[in-house]
């Protein structure tokens, strides 16, 4: 069902790994590590407002790309509908996304893979944005037993995957899974920016400050709803959603 592609390079270098950029310019601009490959793990758009530079950033700098739940339903004008939590920011921030996306942009988001395998330095690995299961979909907490039976018939030493916007590197046998957590929209509490380095030394999460607060000047400037620019900035300061700001978790 999914298209699988290989690449092979002849040494390990330095690696670095962001997902869920989620359209937050200043805090992708702000990732600045020095790398010899780039790997993106999906969802480019939606939530924030400037998808334009994020995406000719993965164009330009990103080695290789899977697409994200966001990239897909953004890409074929999927509108949602939804009334709490993250799910009401996905659909409100949509329509906005839909008239910020040209053609070409829309194309590149839909061209991107679905799941990609790679060879380093004789290491396998496989990107998804989200499981091996359900690349796209599916929400893969760090948790031992969940990850074991995802990886079944899956031979790789790597698991690369984001979506949760939760930051964790687990070790299952021989395969170890890192979800460099979110560029562009933290959810575990902490708002700097996310992502991940990979060496011949192992894999680290790293997180860098970003100037949110400009972030939420291009909120409060659009014409999105009063209880959504509240929200946005509520999780663009605080990494997360407060109680009571709104129910069910979305993607």
């Amino acid at each position: 069902m999914y298209a699988f592609h290989f690449a092979c390079y002849p040494e390990l270098m330095r690696i670095l790994i962001v997902s869920d950029i989620h359209a937050n310019w200043q805090a992708l601009e702000a990732v600045r590590e020095s790398f010899d490959l780039c790997l993106f793990l999906g969802d480019l758009v939606d939530y924030g407002l400037e998808p334009g530079p994020c995406i000719e950033w993965v164009r330009v700098n990103a080695t290789h790309s899977v697409r994200g739940n966001h990239d897909h339903g953004a890409s074929q004008r999927v509108v949602i509908n939804g009334l709490n939590g993250f799910r009401y920011l996905s659909g409100v921030t949509r329509m906005l996304t839909f008239t910020k996306l040209g053609e070409p942009d829309r194309r590149f988001l839909a061209g991107m893979p679905i799941t990609k395998y790679l060879t380093i330095n004789g290491k396998r690995i496989l990107m998804v944005h989200a499981t091996p299961r359900e690349p796209m979909d599916e929400f893969g907490p760090p948790d031992v037993d969940f990850w074991r039976s995802r990886l079944e018939g899956i031979d790789v030493d790597y698991v690369l995957c984001g979506h949760t916007h939760h930051p964790y590197i687990l070790n299952i046998g021989r395969t170890t899974i890192i979800n460099p957590g979110s560029v562009g929209l933290p959810r575990d509490g902490d708002p700097r920016a996310s992502y991940a380095i990979m060496t011949d030394q192992g894999a680290e999460l790293r997180r860098v400050e970003y100037p949110f607060e400009k972030t939420i000047e291009t909120i409060q400037a659009s014409t999105l709803p009063d209880r959504a620019k509240e929200m946005l900035a509520e999780v663009y300061r605080h990494g997360r959603l407060i109680t009571g700001r709104g129910n069910g978790i979305g993607k």
